[in-house]
């Protein structure tokens, strides 16, 4: 039985090569493009616009950067339905990612594997443990400084599908930005022959800017967190241990700020 034919066989000519990958890196920036406008891309330049509103308003430290908010209040079935379609729809372009991906021979592998679903987790708990303590030292700090507004991690009523809520928003928010993120756009990047150290600069520098609608310190403190994580990433190859990481951390901020705000006056909003 004959082999299939290669790519050298179908495309003989040096100038026909040429232009297949010329259409090919074209259609990878597409691509790239498309997923990031219908999620985090789009999420950045939101972000920058509300930092400009807020810097024309006046002191940041006397704003509030409010998440997680109620959909319907005083409705709270209603609300709960607004903030499952919030769920929903907001993780259809990880589906568009991973289309893309198998489509062009990719495999899924990075993503999510059985096999290595121990050591993921626990280097995930870890690296949650040691940028969440770090990361609200720095915050307190930088607000305290006036350069953050305050950040209302959760301003649902007190209703009782609030916490499996929050705990569903920071699954959604660590599966849509670490697959999207180190699992596509890191991944395409590389493809374009960008890289791979360059590629994580660019990677990080997109994840702090749509973390800008929180201040100066929501994008330097994202934009590290992001270099971390992209170095982690080249050294381990795998997504999974850093959506169990920003899971952890969100939860810890959302139900965290939940259960303390009310209590103690250190907690800025």
């Amino acid at each position: 039985m004959s082999s299939p034919p290669t790519l050298d066989g179908l495309l003989p000519d040096p100038r026909l090569r040429d232009e297949s990958d010329r259409v090919l890196r074209a259609a990878l920036v597409v691509e790239i493009a498309l997923v990031l406008l219908l999620s985090l891309g789009r999420s950045a330049v939101y972000a920058v616009v509300n930092f400009v509103a807020a810097l024309t308003q006046g002191p940041l430290s006397e704003q509030r950067a409010v998440m997680n908010r109620s959909l319907a209040p005083d409705r709270p079935w209603l609300d709960l339905v607004y903030q499952l379609l919030s769920v929903v729809f907001a993780v259809v372009p990880i589906a568009l990612a991973a289309y893309l991906l198998v489509l062009r021979g990719g495999s899924l592998h990075l993503w999510w594997s059985r096999r290595h679903l121990g050591l993921d987790t626990g280097r995930g708990a870890v690296l949650a443990a040691a940028v969440g303590s770090v990361g609200l030292v720095f915050y307190l700090a930088t607000y305290a400084a006036g350069l953050n507004l305050a950040v209302v991690a959760q301003d649902l009523d007190d209703v009782w599908w609030r916490y499996p809520v929050l705990v569903l928003a920071a699954l959604e928010n660590a599966a849509v930005e670490e697959l999207i993120l180190l699992g596509f756009v890191l991944l395409r990047l590389e493809q374009l022959g960008m890289r791979s150290r360059t590629a994580v600069v660019v990677v990080a520098v997109l994840r702090g800017a749509y973390h800008l609608y929180q201040g100066v310190g929501g994008f330097v403190g994202n934009l590290v967190m992001g270099l971390l994580f992209g170095w982690l990433f080249l050294r381990w190859r795998r997504v999974a241990p850093f959506v169990v990481a920003h899971t952890l951390l969100d939860v810890g901020a959302f139900v965290g700020y939940a259960v303390l705000a009310p209590h103690v006056s250190w907690l800025p909003g």
